[in-house]
């Protein structure tokens, strides 16, 4: 599995209904873990509901990775508001 193998993870949800929006964000701690997440996630479509939809997997550009990267775009953002269910939050 991938246990222990990311620092950041954002799974963006609405808020009322809880209900995922279809897409995350990672950090995984290896480049080589990215690439086998990666082969093992694309074209996913065994959901827990049924869906016709298929996991599509891309890369973020090297401004947009690692730890510090991500905690820093979310620093300041509307999803860290203190209205926002703390579940909600990266």
């Amino acid at each position: 599995g991938f246990a222990g193998c990311y620092d950041f993870l954002y799974m963006p949800r609405d808020y009322k209904t809880q209900a995922g929006l279809g897409f995350a964000f990672v950090n995984l701690v290896r480049h080589e873990v990215g690439e086998r997440m990666c082969k093992h996630l694309s074209g996913f479509r065994r959901w827990a509901i049924p869906s016709a939809k298929s996991c599509v997997v891309g890369w973020s550009g090297p401004e947009q990775q690692g730890l510090h990267a991500n905690v820093e775009r979310y620093r300041n953002s509307s999803v860290m508001h203190e209205s926002v269910p703390e579940e909600c939050k990266p």
